[in-house]
């Protein structure tokens, strides 16, 4: 099992192996890889110093899996790179997701209809992660009709740029911005770029990808992300449309038995999730879980997980395993 990590000297690129290493993948040899100028720095994996080595080197040596977090550019020269030599690349960023011949993988919602025919998987990104993973249950029980979606998304999700932007404005000092905006004590109702329909790119994956993962485009679906000065996670609450009545215990018992959700809702306690206790974690947290009494059949949730583990490499390192487990790899 000959593992390559694609942009390993990145934020996320150093989660997966901080992941890989925590959840003990059968790795026999580990290719760091990374752009040009990172060639030759060194990474420490298992107590282990390894070289950083270039993408054409790391082509060349033939991995088995490559879990790619290089950014849509590198992945669409270079995925296809890898692909052709026999390696299957499960890539980070958005270039594939949306390809009708690639997969979009939430391991625990569709990760069985993965076979030795792909290649190049997608990772969805990670405000849809964390969100398809509470609603696949519900849509199969309850057949989810319209979705109103807000999100209070974390700055580790714009990189280690715009934590370097909070921590000088936190004390006060001139730098680099991440943002067009200070991001200290602000909210900014853009993440990425705005598109012609006035949405921006990360609000319409959010239409795109709950759609495509859930197998559904009848779903309607509107989405307004913002970014907070928050480290530890992305936040988003969900008002959700059933085409059927539902009762709240059953669901709640439903979500509890979902594989990867933890419900924290417990009013008398002040039990909810927020980030600065999702950090840190795989688990996707769901809590104020409650009725809709506006108009019928219509559930409103609080959804959090730690964007850079589920919501990034958590969840790339989750496929390579069902990969395994289900004698793909």
């Amino acid at each position: 099992m000959k593992v390559a990590v694609v942009g390993a000297t990145g934020m996320v690129g150093n989660i997966m192996l901080q992941i890989l290493a925590e959840r003990n993948f059968p790795i026999t040899e580990l290719l760091v890889v990374a752009s040009k100028k990172s060639v030759g720095k060194e990474l420490k994996f298992k107590g282990k110093t390894y070289k950083v080595i270039g993408l054409q080197e790391a082509v060349s040596q033939k991995p088995t899996i490559a879990l790619f977090s290089a950014g849509g550019n590198t992945s669409l020269e270079w995925a296809p790179k890898f692909a052709e030599v026999g390696t299957v690349v499960i890539d980070n960023s958005s270039a594939w997701r949306m390809d009708g011949t690639k997969k979009l993988i939430v391991p625990e919602i569709n990760a069985n209809s993965l076979t030795k025919n792909d290649k190049i998987i997608a990772n969805p990104n990670c405000s849809t992660i964390q969100m398809v993973l509470v609603l696949a249950p519900l849509h199969q029980k309850y057949r989810i009709k319209r979705l109103v979606i807000s999100t209070y998304q974390s700055i580790t999700g714009t990189g280690v740029k715009a934590v370097r932007q909070l921590e000088n404005e936190y004390n006060n000092i001139d730098g680099e911005m991440a943002y067009d905006y200070p991001i200290h004590r602000n909210a900014i109702p853009h993440c990425d770029v705005f598109e012609e329909n006035g949405y921006t790119k990360e609000e319409m994956k959010l239409v795109q990808e709950t759609q495509k993962i859930l197998n559904d485009k009848t779903i309607a679906i509107t989405a307004t992300a913002v970014r907070i000065p928050v480290v530890g996670g992305h936040s988003e609450a969900v008002n959700i449309e059933f085409e059927k009545e539902f009762d709240l215990i059953e669901l709640r018992k439903l979500l509890q038995e979902t594989e990867g959700i933890e419900v924290q809702d417990d009013l008398k306690t002040n039990t909810y999730p927020m980030p600065i206790y999702a950090q840190g974690k795989d688990a996707v947290f769901v809590g104020r879980i409650r009725r809709d009494y506006s108009q019928p059949n219509t559930l409103n949730l609080w959804i959090v997980s730690d964007n850079l583990r589920k919501g990034a490499a958590t969840n790339a390192v989750q496929i390579a395993e069902k990969l395994r487990h289900n004698k793909i790899l």
